[in-house]
């Protein structure tokens, strides 16, 4: 073994394995700018706690915007506990590449495409049991082997807390911005504190803050009634200096939805919960107003692949 090392032989060996490394990378970085490109506005739904609803907030505002005409992508990343198929009802598998090399997304809709772990998976029942640099390879291949299109905007669902997700996303997506999902109780809002300074210290803007659970919706009466408390997330948005959102109370509709495949703060149910989450993705629209215009048709790329924008027809 000396011998081979001393003949230079594995010096030479890491340098080749070094240099195809780099190339890979920039090759990633390449496509992932490319993809981010043709998406106007990145959306993370994020939260410091655990259990307040990120997921349900998430596939609800993706299908809510896209239910007003807008072209959607939703993107889950809480990888461990990817939720978003089961809560669409969507159980199709992984498909080959497309002539772009790329890899189809989901389609719910003609105006929302998912992109989730479990779509990968030969039994969605299997854990996930991955360290930091699988993960992160993992989300920013969500971007760049994805066939995303022209959108204008892409949902993202992430874990609880600030780890190797978001902090991924603030890395490779510089211009996604937060919105910051909690419950009323103290308890919740201390974490959701530690999300709102994670977005300072990574220089990532929020849209939001969305007080989800906000009392209960009695199914008899259809009055709702304070559990949780309530206006914990409107007094820690005005602490900060952030956009309330609004808030969302609980409705059994919302378990049964989401366990149905049928989401149900999106679809058009006379309810107090569905008419509050209207009022949330309206204020979304209106927090980025004038970035927003209807995305046109993909017709595909004449590049075929990256995009070169002296010679592009796209």
């Amino acid at each position: 073994m000396s011998s081979k090392c001393s003949s230079g032989s594995c010096g030479s060996k890491s340098e080749t394995c070094g240099s195809a490394k780099k190339a890979s990378v920039a090759q990633q970085e390449t496509a992932i700018q490319s993809s981010l490109s043709k998406i106007k506005n990145k959306i993370l739904v994020m939260s410091g706690k655990g259990g307040v609803g990120k997921s349900t907030v998430s596939t609800n505002l993706a299908l809510g915007l896209a239910n007003r005409g807008y072209k959607v992508g939703l993107m889950d990343v809480d990888l461990h506990g990817p939720d978003i198929c089961r809560m669409l009802n969507l159980t199709e598998n992984l498909r080959q590449t497309n002539s772009k090399g790329l890899v189809p997304p989901m389609a719910y809709s003609d105006n929302l495409k998912v992109i989730s772990l479990e779509y990968m998976m030969e039994n969605r029942d299997d854990p996930i049991i991955w360290r930091g640099p699988l993960k992160i390879q993992a989300i920013r291949q969500f971007i760049s082997d994805i066939d995303w299109g022209v959108l204008d905007y892409l949902v993202i669902d992430s874990p609880p807390g600030t780890g190797d997700e978001p902090l991924t996303i603030s890395s490779t997506i510089k211009d996604a911005q937060a919105v910051v999902v909690t419950t009323p109780q103290e308890v919740a809002l201390a974490d959701v504190r530690k999300s709102i300074n994670f977005c300072k210290h990574v220089k990532m803007k929020i849209v939001g803050v969305v007080e989800n659970m906000s009392g209960l919706v009695c199914p008899h009466c259809r009055e709702v009634i304070d559990v949780f408390k309530s206006g914990g997330g409107e007094r820690t948005a005005k602490e900060f200096g952030l956009k309330f959102l609004g808030r969302i109370p609980i409705d059994p509709q919302v378990v049964m939805g989401g366990d149905s495949g049928q989401p149900y703060l999106s679809s058009d149910a006379d309810s107090p919960a569905v008419k509050a989450f209207e009022e949330v993705v309206t204020n979304v629209e209106k927090a980025m107003a004038g970035k927003i215009t209807l995305a046109p048709v993909d017709a595909g790329c004449g590049c075929g692949g990256v995009c070169n924008p002296d010679t592009c027809d796209c």
